[in-house]
């Protein structure tokens, strides 16, 4: 298996939506093998297709010893709001801030052989199912943010050296021995 780049904002397939999976093969199961292996290598809390610069809906994830991926996933929240936490992303390293999400979500879609898949999370997994989920509509989680907040966020974008935090991000993520902090703000 490979660890492979991760695609930073700007990037255009970070914007676009992904693509329903239909080929169940084994070029669909290679490439979760491969998305799992670089989201642990960079203690990653999720991590989906567009990340990773492929346009399909398939994501992975492992929070708190819950682990596994989805293929094609709908997404229905609960209506109570999460108390916010820092939340950060892959795509933005660097960068976290407090993104309002839902208490209670549930997650319907498929694994890599096409049997259905149904997760019922809550709290830091129920977090992770909406990041990812956006990630597969084209939608980053600084789109998440409103008020000084987003400003904030707008503003620490507009000063970061995102090519050379590109750089530096590609090198650290290089290395396998090297660990870098949850999406999410905890470890695994």
């Amino acid at each position: 298996m490979a660890i492979l780049p991760i695609r930073l904002i700007g990037d255009p397939v970070l914007r676009t939506s992904a693509a329903e999976v239909t080929d169940f093969g084994p070029e669909l199961g290679k490439l979760i093998e491969n998305m799992i292996e670089t989201m642990d290598a960079v203690s990653g809390a999720g991590l989906a297709a567009p990340q990773i610069g492929v346009g399909l809906r398939v994501f992975t994830y492992r929070v708190a010893g819950q682990y596994g991926h989805v293929v094609n996933p709908v997404l229905e929240n609960g209506e109570q709001w999460q108390e916010q936490g820092a939340e950060g992303c892959l795509s933005v390293p660097g960068l976290s801030f407090a993104a309002p999400r839902y208490q209670h979500s549930v997650v319907t879609g498929a694994d890599r052989d096409g049997k259905p898949v149904r997760i019922e999370a809550t709290g830091l997994l129920a977090r992770c199912m909406q990041h990812e989920t956006d990630h597969l509509e084209g939608r980053l989680f600084l789109e998440r943010l409103s008020g000084e907040d987003r400003r904030a966020a707008m503003q620490a974008i507009r000063h970061t050296d995102f090519s050379g935090q590109a750089q530096r991000t590609a090198q650290h993520r290089g290395s396998q021995a090297q660990q870098a902090g949850s999406a999410f703000g905890v470890g695994r």
